[in-house]
């Protein structure tokens, strides 16, 4: 079983690579308050045993990955904090075991609420 755990409050810096899509068996990727730039590669909803996706309070950018309704075991995806732009994707509120889903504090234009 892969970890990311204790990731978060670095001060690492650079982008998020599409590579971590292939770790098939990762639970938590927990890289928040960091200086992490760029988007949110789609990759990351190729995930299926993540529980806990917390890429909060970085400065990543873009719009939120479709891809990510695709986390049907995530309980948390806080992405709050960021400059992500565009919308919530409709495909997240279909994820059975979310408990909660924080965008707040970005450049959003709307949501499915």
């Amino acid at each position: 079983m892969l970890f990311f755990r204790e990731l978060g409050n670095n001060n690492l810096t650079g982008h998020l690579v599409p590579e971590l899509g292939n770790l098939q068996s990762l639970k938590y990727l927990e890289l928040y308050r960091n200086n992490l730039q760029g988007t949110i590669p789609p990759e990351l909803g190729k995930l299926k045993s993540l529980i806990a996706l917390d890429l909060y309070e970085n400065n990543l950018s873009g719009n939120i990955p479709p891809s990510l309704g695709n986390l049907k075991n995530a309980r948390f995806i806080r992405l709050n904090n960021n400059h992500l732009t565009g919308h919530v994707p409709e495909s997240l509120k279909h994820l059975p075991n979310l408990a909660v889903l924080d965008v707040s504090h970005n450049n959003l234009t709307n949501s499915y609420y």
